[in-house]
């Protein structure tokens, strides 16, 4: 095992290398520019669009896309991917986290806009889209398309949709309420099945549901722990930005960082958490009751807002002023102990488990969802039904797995994906720069003209 650990760790340090660093990034810091910071003046709107009804063509309503991109996005990358980080990359990475977060949300934009305006109808009545549908009609790069789908397939089956989601359920439920794996995997297993048979319209309704809850109470838990804990925030917030620039010494259970490991594990953690660049929210947009491209974009702007600034943010501040991240622990046990080191053993490891049952239940929803979009891409409808039963099959095994080894797996695949879709976005810049121009030009003339008496 060690020797597959040795080959994924020098693949994943390829993968996340410079160049991929520099895509992810380039492309957030050139939608910014040139969008004018999109992100953060077109926030209002964003909120205001995402609970308007629209008897537009489409699948489920605004919020409901938005909800089930979230109910991917909101997952063990904001407990354990979070820890993750700070463990290998030290405080500094959360800093890096925050870059990633912000220049997100305008690719996040760019790449749902496209989602919209790509999609199509399938032949069971269903909208359809992603970045293979914008990728394929956009630029005619076929190609390029099912290699996107591809990679898609692998992160469904083997990233961020399967292993590292049952893995902290299992260890979760055992360290927490000592149930035992056997028992948890069969639950999870049947749980599962019985959401993601019932397609994008149940995915969608249990997503709404669950994913506006389980934010909200986990941002409230963190909240009291942080106010219980107030001198300790702004020596937290200092250390991070210390860290994200200068070397971080060893210490206790901490191994030492370089700034390249802070910027790598931060980014790297940061695009699994929020997956802005990976071209997968684009697919839960698609779906999205609505008749312009920019305003669904707007809406699924916000995604890594609340994922990584707000709820990825509190985890990491947790772990710093605890001082877990200096810990033997690792994972969601090093979460948790941040918890019961600022609240108390009860409630801490009780309230992290409940939180990863409800993020990583929701997450393998929403990539059961992305993965069958991309197998009915490849190979059409015969494609569905084995797909679904493969993904159930890898979620009744994904507790048997090491936690080092499904991440390292995890980082390769979702590096691999976000690669066609950047290039795809960069590629139909010019397009998304006009379209979403001329929605604001029409949209500023419209408030400027005189209302009818």
């Amino acid at each position: 095992m060690n020797s597959l650990e040795n080959a994924l760790a020098t693949l994943s340090s390829w993968v996340w290398g410079p160049p991929l660093l520099i895509l992810l990034l380039g492309t957030g810091l050139y939608f910014t520019i040139n969008l004018g910071m999109l992100q953060l003046r077109g926030l209002p709107l964003s909120f205001k669009l995402m609970f308007q009804k629209s008897g537009s063509a489409g699948d489920v309503s605004r919020f409901s896309a938005l909800c089930t991109a979230l109910a991917a996005t909101i997952g063990t990358g904001n407990i354990v991917g979070v820890a993750t980080a700070v463990k290998l990359g030290g405080p500094g990475a959360l800093f890096w986290m925050w870059l990633a977060g912000l220049l997100g949300m305008a690719t996040k934009y760019a790449e749902c806009m496209l989602a919209v305006k790509y999609r199509r109808t399938d032949d069971r009545g269903e909208q359809v889209g992603g970045p293979m549908y914008y990728i394929a009609h956009g630029t005619g790069l076929n190609w390029l398309a099912k290699l996107f789908a591809l990679f898609t397939l692998l992160v469904a089956f083997f990233g961020i949709g399967t292993f590292p989601q049952v893995n902290a359920i299992v260890d979760g439920a055992n360290i927490a309420f000592a149930i035992p794996n056997t028992l948890t995997m069969v639950a999870l297993t049947v749980l599962v099945a019985a959401v993601v048979l019932g397609g994008i319209k149940r995915i969608a309704t249990v997503a709404t549901a669950l994913v506006p809850t389980m934010a909200i109470g986990y941002v409230l838990a963190c909240s009291a722990l942080l106010l219980l804990n107030w001198q300790a925030v702004p020596g937290a917030f200092a250390l991070i930005f210390e860290s994200a620039f200068n070397p971080v010494a060893a210490g206790g259970g901490f191994a030492g960082a370089t700034v390249m490991m802070a910027i790598q594990f931060g980014i790297a953690r940061g695009v699994f958490s929020n997956e802005a660049g990976l071209g997968s929210a684009p697919m839960a947009a698609a779906a999205a009751k609505t008749d312009s491209p920019v305003e669904q974009g707007l809406v699924s702007m916000a995604g890594p807002m609340l994922d990584t600034l707000i709820i990825c943010t509190l985890t990491g501040l947790a772990l710093v002023l605890s001082g877990a991240w200096q810990g033997d622990t690792a994972g969601a046990a090093m979460t948790s102990e941040a918890f019961n080191t600022a609240l108390s053993s009860f409630i801490g490891t009780k309230i992290i488990t409940v939180a990863l049952l409800f993020f990583a239940f929701t997450t393998i929803l929403g990539w059961c969802y992305y993965g069958e979009r991309a197998v009915l891409f490849l190979v059409g409808e015969r494609g569905r039904f084995p797909y679904r039963v493969v993904f159930v099959a890898l979620v009744a095994v994904g507790g048997l797995l090491q936690l080092e080894l499904i991440w390292l797996l995890a980082d390769v695949v979702n590096g691999l994906m976000a690669v066609p879709n950047l290039i795809a976005l960069l590629l139909l810049r010019k397009e998304i720069l006009a379209d979403t121009r001329a929605y604001l030009a029409a949209r500023a003339q419209a408030a400027s003209d005189p209302q009818p008496a």
